[in-house]
C-alpha cells in the first residue's frame, strides 16, 4: 500500500472520533427532542466513534511507518501516533460506557441536555489533545477539556462544595495554562517553531540548552497541577458532589492525560534533569501520603479519590524515573480499573452489610513481615526467567513493595481456614503481575525507557517508608492515633491551598444552597438554557 495513502488513512481514522464527538455535542446542544431520544442518538454516536477508534488503533499497528514517525495532518498541527491510538480507544470506550450509564443514572434529572453536551465536548477535546502535534493545539485542547468539565462538576449548582471544588480546579487549570504557555514560549524561542517534530529533531541533534531545560520544568509543573498532585489535590476529592459518572470520567480519563503528555514529551524531559526530579519529588510524596490517607477513609467515592491521587503520584514518579513504558501501561490499566470502581460503587452497600455480619478481619503481622521477602523472591525470579535486564534492579524492589500487600492474610481465627487458598491465589497474582511488567518492553506503544538511577534509589526508600506506615496503621491503630488525625486530614495541605485560592480569586460558594444556580452557559434556544425534562 502506498505510504502516503497509509499515512492519510491513519490520520483520518484517528481524527474521526473527535469529529463524531463534536457532532454529538452540537446535536445535544441544539436538540429539542425528549431526553430519551437524545440519549439514544448520543450513545449511537459514541459507539460509532468507538468502532472508528478501534479501527484507528488497528491501522496504526498495521500501517504505521517502521521508524515510528507520527502520521501528520492539518499542515503538521495534528498527528496520529501509536500511544495516542491506544489512549484514544480507551477514552472512547470509557465515554461509551459512561454515556450508557448516565442515560439511566440521570433519569428524571433536569438539565440532561447540558450534561450530554458537556460530556461529548470533553471527549472531543480529549481526542484533539491526543492528536496535538503543536504547542498551540496542546494548550487549546487542554484548556477546552477544563472548560467542558466545569458544567459537569457544577451539575448540581446548589451544592456549595461542588462550586468550591470547581472553582479550585478552575484556578489550578489557569495556573497550569500559564505554565504550559511558558514552556511553549521557551521551546519555541529555542527552535523557532511550535511544532513537536521540530523540537524532537532539535533535541536529537544534541542542541539542548538552558531554555529547553526550563521549558521541561514548566511542563512538569503544569502536569503536576493538572493531575491534582499534592498540594493542589483537594478539588479532586471534593468533586464527589458531582454525579458518579462524572467522577468516573474525571478519575479514569481526564486526570490521566498528564501521564500521556509526559510520555509524549519524553525527549524534552531527557534534557531537563530538574523537571525529572520535580516529578519524582511530587509524585513520591503524593503516592506516599495519599496511599496512607485512603486507609483512614470509609466513604467509597472519597476512598477512590485518594486512590487516584496516589496512582497519579506513582504514574508521574514513573515518568520522572524515565520508566515511560511502565507509565503508559499504568495509565491504561488505572483508567479501566477506576472506571469500573466508580460505576460499580453502589455495590459497596452490599459489601458493607456483609462486613457488619461477618466482622472485619485484621491482617496477620507475620504475613506483613514475610510479604516483602516473598515478593522480592518472586519478582527477581521472574526477572531472571525473562533473561534479566528488563528493568533496573531498584525497580524490581519497588515492584516487590507494591505487590507485597497482595500477600497479606487475615489473622482472625475464622479467616484462617481460607489462608492456603488465598495465599496461593496471591502468589499466582504476584507472578502474573510481574510477568505482565516483564512484557512491557515488548508492548507496541511507541515509547521507550530512560532510567534515572539516583532517583530510583530515592523512590525505593520512599516506597519502603510507605509500606512500613501501612503496616503500622494495620498492626497498631491506637498507637498512631496522633499522626492518624494528621493523615486523615492529608496533613492539612488542602486547607492551606484553599485559603490562598480564595484570597487570590474570591468567589461566593458557601451560600449556594439557598437557591439553585442558573444553568451553565445559558443561551436562549439551546440545550444549555432548558431543563431537558
Amino acid at each position: 500500500m502506498d505510504s502516503s495513502f497509509s499515512s492519510e488513512l491513519n490520520f483520518m481514522l484517528a481524527l474521526a472520533p473527535a469529529l463524531l464527538m463534536s457532532a454529538a455535542a452540537l446535536e445535544a446542544w441544539r436538540s429539542r427532542e425528549p431526553v430519551e431520544r437524545l440519549w439514544r442518538r448520543f450513545n449511537a454516536l459514541t459507539f460509532a466513534a468507538l468502532a472508528l477508534a478501534l479501527a484507528g488503533l488497528v491501522a496504526q499497528l498495521a500501517l504505521a511507518p517502521a521508524d515510528g514517525a507520527a502520521d501528520a495532518g492539518m499542515d503538521g498541527w495534528l498527528a496520529a501516533n501509536a500511544f495516542g491510538a491506544w489512549v484514544s480507544l480507551l477514552v472512547q470506550l470509557l465515554g461509551a460506557a459512561i454515556g450508557v450509564y448516565s442515560s439511566k443514572h440521570l433519569r428524571g434529572e433536569p438539565r440532561q441536555p447540558v450534561y450530554a453536551t458537556a460530556l461529548a465536548a470533553v471527549l472531543a477535546a480529549v481526542h484533539l489533545l491526543l492528536l496535538a502535534n503543536h504547542w498551540v493545539v496542546l494548550i487549546a485542547a487542554w484548556a477546552a477539556i477544563g472548560g467542558a468539565m466545569h458544567p459537569l462538576l457544577c451539575f448540581y449548582g446548589d451544592r456549595p462544595f461542588a462550586l468550591l471544588a470547581a472553582h479550585k480546579k478552575r484556578v489550578t487549570d489557569r495556573a497550569a495554562d500559564l505554565l504550559l504557555i511558558a514552556a511553549a514560549a521557551l521551546a519555541w524561542s529555542e527552535t523557532g517553531s511550535g511544532s513537536f517534530p521540530v523540537l524532537w529533531a532539535h533535541i536529537a541533534a544534541g542542541q539542548a540548552s538552558a531554555a529547553l531545560a526550563w521549558s521541561g520544568v514548566c511542563l512538569a509543573l503544569a502536569v503536576i497541577a493538572r493531575t491534582a498532585l499534592m498540594p493542589v489535590h483537594g478539588w479532586l476529592v471534593q468533586v464527589m458532589e458531582a454525579p458518579t459518572p462524572v467522577s468516573a470520567l474525571l478519575h479514569a480519563g481526564v486526570v490521566n492525560l498528564g501521564g500521556y503528555v509526559l510520555v509524549l514529551f519524553a525527549p524534552l524531559l531527557g534534557v531537563s534533569l530538574a523537571a525529572r526530579w520535580l516529578l519524582v519529588a511530587f509524585g513520591l510524596v503524593s503516592a506516599m501520603v495519599a496511599g496512607l490517607v485512603l486507609l483512614t477513609r470509609v466513604s467509597q467515592k472519597v476512598h477512590l479519590a485518594w486512590s487516584t491521587i496516589a496512582q497519579m503520584g506513582f504514574m508521574l514518579l514513573e515518568c520522572g524515573l524515565g520508566l515511560y513504558l511502565f507509565a503508559a501501561l499504568h495509565l491504561l490499566g488505572h483508567s479501566l480499573y477506576k472506571a469500573h470502581n466508580f460505576l460499580n460503587a453502589s455495590s459497596t452497600v452490599g459489601e458493607c452489610g456483609r462486613t457488619l455480619v461477618t466482622g472485619e478481619a485484621r491482617n496477620s503481622g507475620l504475613s506483613m513481615a514475610l510479604a516483602v521477602p516473598v515478593a522480592l523472591a518472586v519478582v527477581f525470579a521472574v526477572r531472571a526467567a525473562l533473561g534479566g535486564g528488563a528493568w533496573p534492579w531498584w525497580w524490581s524492589a519497588v515492584l516487590a513493595l507494591a505487590w507485597a500487600p497482595i500477600l497479606w492474610v487475615p489473622a482472625a481465627p475464622q479467616g484462617r481456614a481460607a489462608v492456603p487458598v488465598r495465599l496461593a491465589a496471591a502468589l499466582a497474582m504476584t507472578v502474573l503481575l510481574t510477568l505482565a511488567a516483564g512484557l512491557v518492553d515488548h508492548a507496541p506503544l511507541g515509547v521507550a525507557n530512560d532510567p534515572l538511577a539516583p532517583a530510583g534509589l530515592v523512590a525505593l526508600a520512599g516506597m519502603a517508608a510507605m509500606y512500613l506506615g501501612m503496616a503500622a496503621f494495620q498492626l497498631r491503630p491506637r498507637a498512631v492515633t496522633a499522626i492518624r488525625r494528621w493523615v486523615y486530614a492529608g496533613f492539612y495541605m488542602d486547607e492551606g491551598y484553599t485559603h490562598w485560592v480564595l484570597r487570590l480569586w474570591p468567589v461566593r460558594w458557601a451560600g449556594a444552597g439557598r437557591a439553585a444556580a442558573p444553568a451553565a452557559w445559558g443561551l436562549r434556544g439551546s440545550a444549555w438554557g432548558r431543563s431537558g425534562s
